[in-house]
């Protein structure tokens, strides 16, 4: 199954307190654009281990275990006891320019395994999934523009014309 995560921008973003834990809290909309990452995954029907990752297109630092997309199967996986998955990610979003691209990986991926391995999970609980990995990941379950607050994990519906 193949997938195309987006990025998103923040509109008006306005920080409001950097948090003891690291997290700043915020008031913003995001709003998603379409510039896009390419995600597919495919069940790994050879050798003993549970996902490979493939990466091309922008590169990205960091160990497999530490990619997002890893991180949603592994969350999932230790619920669902889900097969082993070949992991295909083209990185078009660039890395640290707020546009959420990591995130937006994540929150596809759960979609994704969801759609793919017939979960059968809310857009609420994949959003619970979602909040598990990262402070805006929740926003891409449903990805529509949305006035987010504390730490881009509280939504409210905001109509832009």
């Amino acid at each position: 199954m193949l997938t195309f995560p987006n990025a998103k921008i923040n509109l008006g973003l306005n920080i409001t307190e950097k948090r003891p834990d690291g997290y700043h809290n915020l008031e913003t909309i995001f709003y998603p654009i379409p510039v896009e990452d390419a995600l597919e995954i495919n069940i790994l029907n050879e050798g003993n281990t549970k996902f490979r990752l493939h990466q091309a297109g922008l590169e990205i630092a960091g160990e497999a275990e530490n990619n997002l997309v890893v991180k949603a199967y592994r969350l999932l996986d230790a619920e669902f006891n889900l097969p082993p998955v070949d992991i295909h990610l083209f990185k078009r979003i660039p890395m640290g320019a707020g546009l959420g691209g990591g995130s937006a990986d994540g929150a596809f991926m759960l979609k994704l395994l969801n759609e793919k391995f017939g979960l059968g999970l809310t857009d609420e609980a994949l959003e619970d999934y979602a909040a598990k990995l990262g402070a805006d990941c929740a926003f891409f379950i449903k990805n529509r523009p949305t006035y987010a607050e504390g730490i881009g994990n509280i939504f409210s519906p905001v109509t832009l014309s």
